[in-house]
């Protein structure tokens, strides 16, 4: 028996779900600001297939999501619905896949990319992005010194 689309009710529950600008990325975004650093928010890193970074630190081509544990899937966190398990098995799978693609398209195209759980500490999480970038922004320095010298 193939999924049956989500009951109206359902529809209007999920579609109240944010999708941006959720309680970690505005406390991610808070600590990264509060540790110097400059990002775009909700960029777009691909227009065909068109694809939306949460966080985007264009000058050095860092790529950062925040992956909601329901809608992507967690290892630990992911609970799989009861009513109408097909269709949420399918839209979830289909997220994950879409994730993946992501990843390889901006990987092809000289992203870095960096995906986090939605459950992860923002401070955490704030550490490793700011890591990431201080080390990009250092091999970008090195560079311009090396062209200078030469």
């Amino acid at each position: 028996m193939g999924s049956l689309p989500p009951t109206t009710q359902t529809s209007r529950r999920m579609a109240r779900v944010r999708q941006k600008d959720t309680d970690i990325e505005l406390a991610l975004r808070r600590e990264l600001f509060r540790r110097g650093l400059r990002y775009r928010v909700s960029y777009q890193v691909l227009r065909r297939p068109r694809r939306i970074a949460d966080i985007a630190f264009t000058r050095f081509k860092i790529a950062v999501f925040v992956d909601g544990c329901f809608w992507h899937g967690c290892p630990e966190h992911a609970t799989w619905p009861s009513q109408n398990s097909d269709f949420w098995r399918e839209k979830i799978e289909a997220n994950r896949l879409r994730d993946r693609d992501t990843d390889m398209r901006l990987r092809e195209a000289g992203w870095s990319v960096l995906r986090f759980w939605g459950h992860e500490s923002p401070m955490d999480v704030a550490t490793v992005v700011a890591r990431i970038v201080c080390a990009a922004k250092e091999r970008r320095d090195d560079a311009a010194v090396g062209r200078k010298i030469s």
